[in-house]
């Protein structure tokens, strides 16, 4: 039970995380490959304090790391986390997909009783 609270916990924080679209556009970025703070925020017209602020949030919901090369701290995705989210969503889209699949039969069994 208690692994299962953790884990919607770390969901939740994921998607809230991504809920905001500067932080998907970080994401998006950060697919290409591992880029600065600096970097990062180019294409944004907001302050680097605030694009700090966006990589501390996908930082603390686990979708991004930081390491160290010299001077430069570069952020990467973390494959992984993106993972764990994809797998939760294809659970429900797998059971949606056969709900329909079952619906599509029935209304099939309809129409050729309908036919006849």
């Amino acid at each position: 039970m208690k692994a299962e609270l953790a884990q919607d916990a770390h969901l939740d924080r994921a998607f809230l995380a991504l809920a905001d679209p500067v932080r998907r556009a970080l994401v998006a970025r950060l697919s290409r490959g591992p880029a600065t703070v600096n970097e990062l925020a180019e294409p944004f017209a907001i302050s680097l304090q605030g694009v700090s602020k966006h990589i501390q949030v996908l930082e603390s919901a686990g979708l991004i790391t930081r390491t160290r090369d010299g001077q430069r701290r570069p952020c990467h995705l973390d494959p992984a986390a993106l993972e764990a989210l994809t797998s939760w969503i294809d659970a429900y889209r797998l059971e949606a997909e056969r709900q329909f699949r079952r619906l599509d039969a029935v209304l099939n069994e309809i129409k050729q009783g309908a036919k006849k």
